[in-house]
């Protein structure tokens, strides 16, 4: 697999199973079917703008794998939810 870094960002990410995501996301060019996006450090959005660590009940890792087909939109995160992100992945 060929894979070529883009700058990181951080954005909410909102899958197509309507989970919401705050996580740095690094587009990684891959071969036709392979993951190309990676996710560091995401955290699910949940009520009241609070942040949990995503599938921290599943597994210790904090880098994930998915392919954009599986993400309906990226956009911005509002301030307070970049804040509580920025604070929790110090």
């Amino acid at each position: 697999m060929t894979e070529t870094f883009q700058k990181k960002q951080i954005k909410l990410v909102v899958l197509t199973n309507d989970q919401k995501l705050v996580t740095q996301i690094e587009e990684v060019l891959a071969e036709l079917g392979d993951p190309n996006c990676r996710l560091v450090n995401p955290y699910q959005v949940g009520p009241n703008d609070t942040l949990s660590p995503w599938l921290s009940d599943c597994t210790t890792q904090d880098t994930f794998m998915i392919s954009s087909d599986k993400i309906l939109t990226l956009t911005d995160p509002r301030p307070v939810l970049l804040e509580k992100y920025e604070s929790l992945t110090k």
